[in-house]
Parts: C-alpha cells; sequence; structure tokens
C-alpha cells in the first residue's frame, strides 16, 4: 500500500503539474486523470508486467499506457495537447517510473525471485 501511495504522490504531481500548465484541464479534471493512470499503471505495469519482466520492459510499457490514456483523455475532454505534449508528459512519467521501479519496487522483486 505504502509502495502505491509514494507511486500515485510521483504520477499525480507529474501529470497535474504538466496537464494544468499545457491544457485547459481543471485541478479535479487532472488529479481524477492522474489518479486513474496510477492505478491502471500499477496493476498492469507494476503487479503484472513488472514481476513477469525487467524494469526496462515495464518502463517502456508504463511509457506507451500513459501515451495512450493521456492521448484519450484529452480526446474526451477536448483538452489541447499536442502529441508532442503528450509525448513529454510521458516520457517523465516513464524516467520517474524507471527510478521507482528500480529503487522501489527492486526490494519486492529481490525477496519474491
Amino acid at each position: 500500500m505504502v509502495k502505491f501511495l509514494l507511486k500515485w504522490l510521483v504520477n499525480g504531481a507529474i501529470v497535474v503539474a504538466l496537464l494544468l500548465y499545457y491544457s485547459e484541464a481543471t485541478f479535479w479534471g487532472a488529479v481524477c486523470t492522474a489518479t486513474a493512470l496510477t492505478v491502471i499503471a500499477y496493476v498492469i505495469g507494476d503487479q503484472l508486467l513488472l514481476r513477469a519482466t525487467n524494469n526496462l520492459f515495464a518502463t517502456i510499457a508504463d511509457f506507451l499506457l500513459a501515451a495512450v490514456y493521456l492521448y484519450a483523455v484529452a480526446y474526451m475532454f477536448n483538452w489541447t495537447l499536442s502529441m508532442g505534449e503528450i509525448v513529454t508528459i510521458s516520457l517523465i512519467l516513464g524516467l520517474a517510473e524507471w527510478f521507482l521501479h528500480r529503487y522501489v519496487f527492486n526490494e519486492e522483486l529481490q525477496v519474491s525471485a
């Protein structure tokens, strides 16, 4: 639970700040978007892929998931996010995820391996 909360705080800070900067998303819209992305990425990226593969694969999957998710949300809510802005947010998230996987989730992987 602590690892999920850390992931939520890190991802939330990045996504909320950059959505508010790049788009006309409201604060609560950005928070809800970041929260949903965190839940999806935690289940798919951290609980499934990271356990079954390695940090690089899980990080690339997190990047792609974030890009597709942000594109879909921007389209649904008519936010003016360009592909460059979506890629920028996703790259920053991917970098944060790489560090989270490496330093936070690594101890869990070593114990279960």
